[in-house]
């Protein structure tokens, strides 16, 4: 009985200057994508990321007021630490946001107002690879991130953007979904991974509210074994996937 053939992923492009991350929450991309994002910046490559919120009731012993600036400033700190400098936040509420054009329309003006060739964003399907049951808002941000690429570039979508100064921007290329259950290219994490390792490190309240563990055995354990379970699909090295959309 022959073996079954593991698919392999194919590098991501590379033909590109500038990329924009959409997330819902401080961490995410800490956890799926930080060390492509510094052998990214490494190249010279622009980054900006754009949180739709503030991650606000992600920690059950702060109430939010509390919270909201500290994941803020734990976010914009491990952002730094992989080479970008330009984090901003849409202020939909953590916990229950809504797909929707109010969504698609926040997101829209910030591809809009970036101008990115590259658009990353985090798993917008129901479940993580049919084991765990994701959350709301990463379908809803997800969801909306993928549709606001097209809205982008339509200027009677929205039409109010271009008013406030934000030209239709048509030039999204890819959208680039990490954490995906169906990944097709990938990114060798080898350049960029002690640098995520540190970058997760940055949201140390957060593990610490999360695990018992040791945070940095915990941020290590974590990235490492994502990224080493890849390598077989990858010529051998460990990787950062994304299940990559054209546009």
């Amino acid at each position: 009985m022959t073996e079954p053939t593991i698919s392999q992923l194919q590098p991501m492009p590379e033909d590109w200057s500038r990329a924009l991350a959409v997330v819902a929450h401080p961490d995410d991309l800490e956890y799926g994508c930080s060390a492509a994002i510094a052998a990214w910046t490494d190249a010279g490559r622009e980054i900006a990321y754009v949180l739709a919120t503030r991650g606000e009731a992600g920690i059950d012993t702060l109430p939010p007021a509390e919270c909201g600036p500290l994941r803020e400033r734990e976010q914009r700190a491990s952002a730094a630490v992989v080479g970008v400098s330009t984090v901003e936040f849409l202020d939909h509420r953590d916990g229950v946001i809504e797909y929707g054009t109010a969504l698609r329309r926040d997101i829209a003006a910030a591809i809009r107002r970036h101008r990115p060739e590259l658009v990353i964003t985090l798993n917008h399907r129901d479940t993580w690879g049919g084991v765990a049951w994701n959350t709301p808002d990463h379908v809803a941000v997800g969801r909306a991130t993928l549709d606001a690429a097209g809205d982008a570039g339509n200027r009677w979508i929205f039409p109010e953007l271009a008013d406030e100064g934000l030209e239709p921007w048509n030039g999204v290329r890819w959208v680039a979904v990490a954490g995906s259950a169906s990944p097709t290219h990938a990114v060798d994490a080898r350049a960029g991974l002690e640098r995520a390792v540190a970058s997760l490190l940055e949201h140390r309240t957060y593990i610490e509210a999360l695990t018992d563990e040791e945070p940095d055995v915990y941020a290590r354990g974590f990235l490492t074994g994502v990224a080493g379970s890849l390598a077989e699909r990858f010529g051998g090295k460990p990787a950062v996937a994304f299940e990559l959309f054209s546009r």
